[in-house]
């Protein structure tokens, strides 16, 4: 902070004729100091205003939370039957965070996050989500949306589509390519399958196939994946294929100028009160200082590292390039955090939301014959909307609730049998909704 000194010289020197004009310049002076002195102790006004709160102002959620602020004794017999279900399923750690009408009630971890160190897992550190990212690549094309920036409607490839470089275009071999929307490939009805092998997670075998000497960067992958023809005529049936969300991925930082990681930040995840989303990395040397170790189940294998390098490696640290993945399936988070999101694009008014109505109604509405919502699995009209991922060495799960409450689950550990798991939570958490509802604290871990 600056203060304000007048020289010796004229501490000496000057000799004021009248008492008025003396009191005059110390009030002058006290006048500056305070005002510096406020400018220094006044919040940060460049804070988006939808972060603020009609209590005090949005709080970094990983920089607070702790399990001892969710160990309430009327929910040590949920906490119980929590911990029972992670040893049944042999999953060494995880995080359930609960909101309801977008307030914070509940956030705790379980297990363990560092197993070899005996690290109690607690509910600020973060992990990956798997596809539950396609949720947060879908809120970002919404988010382009409501700037103008692109439309459902628009086509994705040729010379008026959104990636329309030569490189692009002169590698389409299907002509259906240039039929391809943005909204296509949010409901994965683009026409992309996995009859080849899934393009982000079939790595080793693209090299193999293309002859190449280091993994593809996405310019390169797309390349090759458009010399392929398609498995349907887009619009026609959906399959749900990781491809198209990383395409998303490519769009936004095509129509922003800026990389997909930081587009999201800005942009959504902090003005949503999101500050600790990661792109993850591949390895456990990538881990960031308060991200968990990743575990595969016990009857799990080593696998081929994803670069063809011929080295054996833990599946969960080197089988797939999940970094290259984006939007598909690479967001690292907290549970709470995850929350946090869903609580600015569900159209709850407690919260101001990131992305505007429309945009929300979009995203919900309830579609005919099971088909994908946008970023969502399924948004069924008086059921929770679900969204799922799974991936070596993680598995979760967002369901928010016609009643407003949002329950998020994130394991740091792959289980054995994939997407039952998914299925035996959701009904676990029915059966606690119904015993523990009431008991659950009325409060905002969301704010101070």
């Amino acid at each position: 902070m600056f203060g304000y000194r007048i020289k010796k010289q004229y501490r000496t020197k000057v000799r004021l004729s009248c008492m008025g004009c003396l009191t005059f310049v110390v009030l002058i002076i006290t006048s500056i100091c305070r005002c510096t002195c406020s400018s220094c102790s006044r919040p940060d006004t460049s804070t988006p205003h939808h972060l603020n709160t009609t209590s005090t102002h949005i709080v970094h959620l990983n920089d607070t939370l702790s399990n001892a602020l969710s160990d309430q004794p009327e929910l040590h017999a949920m906490d119980s039957i929590m911990r029972r279900y992670l040893k049944r399923w042999e999953i060494n750690g995880a995080q359930l965070a609960i909101s309801r009408h977008d307030s914070l009630l509940y956030a705790r971890g379980f297990g363990f996050s560092d197993l070899s160190r005996q690290q109690p897992m607690e509910p600020s550190q973060i992990m990956r989500m798997a596809s539950v990212s396609k949720l947060v690549t879908a809120v970002g094309i919404m988010k382009l949306r409501d700037m103008g920036k692109v439309r459902l409607t628009d086509k994705v490839f040729g010379p008026q589509g959104i990636l329309n470089d030569t490189f692009y275009v002169n590698s389409i071999r299907d002509k259906r390519y240039f039929d391809i929307t943005v909204e296509q490939l949010l409901r994965h009805k683009a026409g992309f399958t996995n009859y080849a092998g899934d393009p982000i997670f079939s790595t080793r075998y693209i090299m193999q196939q293309n002859h190449l000497t280091t993994p593809p960067d996405h310019r390169n992958l797309l390349r090759i994946v458009l010399r392929r023809h398609l498995g349907y005529t887009p619009g026609s049936m959906q399959r749900y294929c990781n491809i198209g969300y990383t395409l998303l991925s490519l769009i936004i930082e095509k129509r922003t100028g800026m990389s997909y990681e930081k587009f999201m930040q800005r942009y959504v995840l902090e003005p949503a009160g999101c500050f600790d989303f990661h792109i993850a990395g591949n390895y456990l040397k990538d881990r960031r200082p308060n991200e968990t170790v990743y575990y595969m189940h016990s009857s799990s294998e080593p696998a081929q590292e994803f670069n063809n390098s011929g080295r054996l490696v833990e599946r969960c640290y080197g089988e797939n390039d999940i970094t290259t993945a984006l939007g598909a399936g690479a967001w690292t988070a907290s549970a709470a955090e995850l929350c946090r999101l869903v609580a600015a694009i569900d159209g709850d008014p407690t919260m101001p939301d990131v992305i505007s109505p429309e945009a929300v109604r979009l995203m919900t509405q309830e579609m005919p014959d099971h088909q994908f919502s946008l970023g969502w699995n399924y948004t069924p009209n008086g059921r929770p909307w679900i969204r799922t991922g799974s991936l070596v060495g993680t598995s979760a799960i967002v369901l928010r609730y016609p009643d407003g409450e949002c329950w998020v689950f994130i394991t740091n550990t792959s289980t054995w049998k994939g997407h039952k798991f998914s299925k035996d939570t959701m009904a676990l958490f029915e059966k606690l909704r119904k015993r523990f509802g009431s008991k659950l604290p009325k409060r905002n871990l969301f704010v101070k």
